[in-house]
């Protein structure tokens, strides 16, 4: 685990930092090329995708806030600590102020939506799946001690400072697992895209299907995070659970109506 790239006086360059930012580049990128294909302006899903860097930087900020409000009504100071505002926040704040915002971007461009979503799908599962190396760096979204043979040693101080991940002991290698499902996800979306039966099937698989593997996931995390129904289940997995019914039914509606989704 390497947390810092560089660290010169007062210069420090952070693994996640770097590679959250290739993530969004590579999902922008990626995106941009899909659209290309599909006969649009490149240039405005790369606008988009800044519009998206920032809601999803501040809807992760602001999921983690209210997660963990407990914590932080407690203790105001923390809100703007060096802690906090290192942490990746919850990825399910990003993806809902992100939708919100490109929403009203699409709306305003005339872009088709359903068919931006699909082109984006497997931009933002690489993006994910380059991401959660960042995590690994950081330390942070670590898992629970296990005795499996792949239990993966946190030794950092530096990152137990930080983020608070138990060191010399095994753990789940949450972060990995998350990043290979996601690379897997992207690859599956990828060959999905040439041969879908309907306008926002891709992105409705997508959402389905991360949903399902960030739930599973959730159960081998140990990281501070918030809980609902006296601590049943994370913040992420209820929202992941809703994701899932509504994807189903908008499947489901978008089959039976593929004129309403190309229209849209």
């Amino acid at each position: 685990m390497y947390p810092k790239i560089l660290d010169v006086g007062p210069v420090t360059v952070h693994t996640y930092g770097l590679l959250l930012a290739v993530a969004f580049i590579a999902g922008i990128w990626l995106t941009s090329r899909n659209a290309r294909k599909a006969g649009m302006d490149p240039d405005l899903i790369w606008n988009m995708g800044l519009i998206i860097i920032f809601a999803a930087l501040v809807g992760a900020k602001v999921l983690l806030f209210f997660s963990d409000y407990s914590y932080y009504s407690q203790n105001l100071r923390e809100i703007f600590s060096l802690s906090t505002l290192r942490s990746s926040g919850v990825y399910y704040g990003g993806l809902l102020l992100a939708l919100g915002a490109s929403a009203l971007y699409l709306r305003k461009t005339q872009l088709p939506p359903w068919t931006v979503a699909d082109l984006a799908a497997p931009g933002i599962a690489l993006g994910q799946a380059i991401g959660r190396l960042g995590c690994l760096s950081a330390g942070c979204c670590y898992g629970k001690p296990t005795h499996l043979p792949w239990g993966i040693v946190f030794t950092n101080k530096y990152a137990y400072e930080n983020v608070g991940v138990p060191l010399n002991m095994p753990l789940h290698p949450t972060q990995i697992y998350e990043s290979v499902a996601t690379f897997l996800l992207f690859l599956y979306l990828t060959w999905r895209l040439s041969r879908k039966h309907f306008t926002g099937q891709i992105v409705l698989e997508y959402l389905a299907l991360y949903a399902s593997v960030r739930f599973v996931i959730e159960f081998f995390r140990d990281d501070e995070r918030g809980f609902v129904l006296n601590g049943l289940l994370s913040t992420s997995q209820l929202i992941g659970i809703l994701t899932i019914l509504v994807s189903i039914a908008l499947f489901f509606y978008l089959r039976r109506r593929p004129g309403e989704a190309t229209e849209s």
